[in-house]
């Protein structure tokens, strides 16, 4: 525009200086007369429209006849097969089956504490000892009470199947040998429960009493918390649309961000039962734990893999447009000669993302050039040139 009004200035100039007898614009603005000064605008204002009219159509010819066009330039991606890996992601906590607080089974004083915190423990080892109150006294006055009665019995037998004896009395001794091994029984159960044992393999977490304490079944009274760090799992909520793709089985990445680390893993359980409050279903992930840096409650990132295709087409998200009716649309490269071709709009039907690329399922196929670079600053039918760079 700037070199129009510079053109249209000079040939006014020009106008100027080859008419001699025109009046120049110093002398029309020096007679200080407004309706000889507008008159003299009208003139020029007419000279130039008629000017403009003029590059116009030297333009179009210019356009017409120029060889050199200035055309778009571009970048292209030819489509090609490639394998696709979709994954939902999903946040979930850790947890284990194995996390239990160890209660006493019968009232008395911690007596004994054989365990500390951070103590790793195999199932059944003693944790504690509880004050028994005699009752260890009384069982082995038992245990030789019952040793009596069963070799009262066992002679009594013996004599009966010699038909010595009346049969009362065999039955008299061996209700009172019965009587008393179960007295017995009885008594040693009861007594067990002055031991605390581990009730799996595991780490003490906690140890809530101390050696001395009086403790007492009941909400309260816990001794000692176990954790077993090898058994850990994730589970987390799965929206009921991926119910199909997400089975046992199926892949997981799993990342801690508080740790810095990343393990992969399989689901090892997907429930049976869709929550109708948020139309999920639960799925459970083992998790790996040799080291035992994983713990209970750790918050943890999923990535489940619920969509493989192994001979996807793909492009960047970034190249996809969408018109006014909300169809989604590229530009294709046709008519290719040279470094030259034709942008041609082309509608397509598209599937998953991951990351900064889409999957397409319909509209382009393998081989199909498209426009990468500058795809957003072109139109349908426009000429294009092909950047090598």
């Amino acid at each position: 525009m700037k070199k129009i009004y510079s053109l249209v200035l000079t040939t006014l100039i020009l106008f100027s200086c080859g008419d001699k007898k025109e009046q120049s614009i110093d002398d029309v603005i020096a007679t200080k007369d407004i309706k000889q000064i507008r008159t003299k605008k009208s003139e020029l204002d007419k000279k130039v429209q008629e000017i403009s009219e003029d590059i116009k159509l030297l333009n179009a010819q210019i356009e017409e006849l120029d060889t050199l066009k200035r055309v778009p330039l571009v970048t292209a991606i030819t489509i090609e097969n490639e394998v696709f890996t979709h994954y939902l992601e999903l946040q979930g906590n850790v947890k284990t089956k194995q996390n239990v607080l160890i209660y006493p089974e019968m009232p008395g004083t911690l007596e004994r504490v054989l365990v500390k915190e951070g103590q790793k423990v195999y199932k059944g080892q003693v944790l504690a000892r509880i004050d028994d109150g005699g009752m260890s006294q009384q069982v082995a006055q038992l245990e030789a009470t019952t040793a009596l009665a069963k070799t009262t019995f066992e002679r009594q037998e013996k004599l009966w199947e010699q038909k010595i004896g009346s049969e009362i009395q065999f039955l008299q001794t061996k209700t009172n040998y019965e009587a008393t091994k179960s007295q017995l029984a009885q008594l040693k159960e009861q007594l067990s429960k002055s031991t605390i044992r581990a009730p799996f393999a595991g780490v003490i977490d906690n140890v809530f009493k101390d050696q001395g304490t009086v403790v007492s079944p009941g909400p309260g009274s816990e001794v000692f918390r176990i954790v077993n760090l090898g058994n850990m799992f994730i589970e987390a909520d799965v929206p009921e649309s991926y119910i199909s793709d997400i089975v046992t089985g199926k892949e997981v990445e799993i990342e801690f961000p508080v740790l810095g680390k990343t393990l992969d893993t399989k689901v090892r359980q997907t429930g049976n039962f869709i929550n109708p409050a948020n139309r999920t279903f639960r799925v459970e992930i083992g998790v790996p734990n040799q080291d035992r840096s994983i713990k209970p409650n750790l918050t943890a990132k999923l990535k489940i893999n619920d969509y493989t295709s192994t001979e996807a087409i793909l492009i960047p998200q970034s190249i996809l447009s969408e018109n006014a009716a909300g169809e989604q649309y590229v530009y294709k490269i046709t008519n290719l000669e040279a470094d030259f071709g034709t942008a041609t709009q082309v509608v397509v039907k598209t599937g998953r993302t991951q990351g900064d690329v889409i999957e397409i399922l319909e509209g382009i196929a393998v081989g199909d050039k498209l426009i990468k670079a500058g795809a957003r600053s072109v139109k349908d039918g426009q000429e294009i040139k092909i950047s090598k760079s």
